[in-house]
Formats: C-alpha cells, structure tokens, sequence
C-alpha cells in the first residue's frame, strides 16, 4: 500500500514521541484520533511493517491493537526522523520523585483509626457475634 511521506511521518514522529500507539481494527476510519493526516488504515499498515521487521511488539485486545517500541525500533525511526541520540521516547523517560506534601503512612486509611486500620478489618468490633457461639450444625447452642 503507498502511504505519502507526510503521513508516515507523522505516524513514526507520534510513536517515537510517545513510545506507544493505539490503533482501533477500524479500516474506513477517516482519520486516526491521536495523528492528524493519515488514515486508520494507513496506521495499521504502517504497524503491521514495523512489527514484521521486529521494530515494535502489539499486544492485541477487543479490536485494539497496542504497539509498543522495542529498543531496535527507537534506533530505526531515530535514524529515520534525524534525531540526535540524546532524544528518548516519553515511555524512557525517568520520571521525578513524587512530590513532597503529606506522609502516606500516617493518612493511609483517612486518619488515625485502631492500630491505624480501618473498623471493617476487624478487631474489638465485633462483640456483637461471640466467638464462643455459632450457628446452623455444630453451633454449640446453649
């Protein structure tokens, strides 16, 4: 299939930009709704030559297909796109450190509770039911 050069462009500038895809099994899909200019089906064929070279790995799961960069596809379209060899996917990136606020362990339940857990995990709550007591066969009735 001849896909311009616009268009595979911008679909390999998206991929290596975010270092995933997802692509919707919808062949008359006018467009694709993350990449501007190509067609759905110019996508899926774009990733379907990309896989078959090893360039990319897709997961497919209920008519989508999630393609995801493999180290020799970033050095393909890198060398594809001219980029220099300081530019990394976003899903390469490292991310910063959460951001510095409240401690989790003190407020992980909503606040200070028995033993710092929340009642529905058990504990002195539950005199309303004796251990020494059950129900139905073998309830020990009194």
């Amino acid at each position: 299939m001849f896909i311009p050069k616009a268009n595979r462009i911008a679909v390999f500038k998206y991929l290596f930009s975010e270092g995933v895809l997802v692509v919707k099994k919808d062949t008359v899909s006018s467009t694709h709704p993350h990449i501007e200019g190509p067609t759905n089906l110019e996508v899926l064929m774009l990733v379907k030559s990309l896989e078959s070279k090893g360039y990319v790995r897709v997961t497919f799961n209920w008519q989508y297909n999630y393609v995801y960069l493999t180290p020799e596809g970033i050095e393909y379209l890198r060398t594809y796109l001219a980029l220099p060899a300081g530019v990394v996917p976003a899903t390469h990136k490292k991310q910063a450190g959460r951001p510095e606020g409240r401690d989790r362990e003190e407020d992980k339940f909503g606040g200070e509770g028995r033993e710092g857990r929340p009642a529905f995990r058990g504990g002195g709550d539950r005199e309303y039911r004796p251990n020494n007591s059950g129900f139905g066969r073998g309830g020990g009735g009194d």
